[in-house]
């Protein structure tokens, strides 16, 4: 299947920060065994799939050198910055695993931006039993979590399991064990840990550490940032209308940033630019 590969840094102004990801374009998708043979070569933590190479309405599948991912909002970005070059500012609506989700496309000052509306997002406490697993494998000790937001597992197109600690210098220090978190994740569901830092209101810090696609940890995760601001609106933990800056990469040397809008209801939108990648 014919198509063109592109590599976007999404959530940065500068290639040397934010969250690589490949965008595919074709006439029509690859099949499964191909999109994975090829996000496997491309490296990345999510390589986009995207057909037609075309149009306002388009079909998207995402997928982690390992296995497909139902959903990704920074690969989203980088292909919503991509189609925007390519096809002109706008709204596109994408088909993914999970639902529509739009991405409306702009230029603003010369730099070049997308914002993607989430599907709906869902939250339930996680179970204590799992939190104390996950803290054992990151070497975290229970008590360093901030209950003011407690444990969930949150969704808005992918599961994470948010864990929010007191003080920066836990989240600063990451280092866990990969194969007994992977198996972990994958037999709860989860795609991402969202461990986060809230510096001041409307303002954190977050790490993302992501085995089950094979990758230590994310710097930029925009499907986790919308999955904690539904949970923190749904469980009545901020009023929205609202906005937050989550910080994350920047452990990594990779600094990203997500500004990421809390309507009343619906879906959250998370916005951020993305530059072109030399190959």
């Amino acid at each position: 299947m014919s198509g063109t590969l592109h590599r976007l840094a999404a959530f940065t102004d500068t290639p040397s920060g934010g969250n690589p990801a490949g965008v595919w374009l074709g006439e029509a998708l690859p099949e499964p065994a191909e999109m994975q043979r090829i996000a496997a070569d491309v490296g990345y933590s999510e390589t986009a799939f995207i057909a037609p190479a075309n149009g306002e309405r388009r079909t998207m599948r995402y997928y982690s050198p390992e296995a497909e991912v139902s959903f990704c909002g920074h690969a989203t970005v980088a292909s919503g910055v991509l189609m925007g070059q390519l096809s002109g500012a706008g709204t596109y609506l994408l088909e993914t695993a999970v639902g529509e989700v739009s991405v409306t496309v702009s230029e603003v000052a010369g730099e070049w931006q997308a914002s993607l509306v989430s599907v709906t997002p869902e939250y339930r406490p996680a179970e204590p039993e799992l939190v104390e697993q996950v803290c054992e494998l990151l070497g975290w000790q229970v008590d360093e979590l901030d209950l003011e937001i407690p444990p969930a597992r949150a969704y808005a197109g992918a599961w994470h399991l948010v864990l929010v600690c007191k003080e920066k210098a836990r989240l600063d220090r990451l280092e866990y064990d990969f194969d007994g978190l992977k198996a972990l994740m994958l037999c709860e569901g989860l795609t991402t840990l969202q461990l986060v830092w809230r510096e001041r209101e409307g303002h954190f810090h977050a790490r993302d550490p992501f085995p089950v696609g094979g990758v230590v940890e994310d710097p930029a995760t925009g499907a986790a940032a919308a999955a904690l601001s539904g949970y923190l609106r749904d469980a009545g933990l901020l009023q929205a209308p609202a906005q937050l800056m989550i910080r994350q990469g920047e452990a990594m040397g990779r600094p990203s940033r997500l500004q990421v809008d809390i309507p009343l209801s619906g879906g959250i939108v998370v916005t951020g630019q993305a530059v072109s990648l030399a190959r």
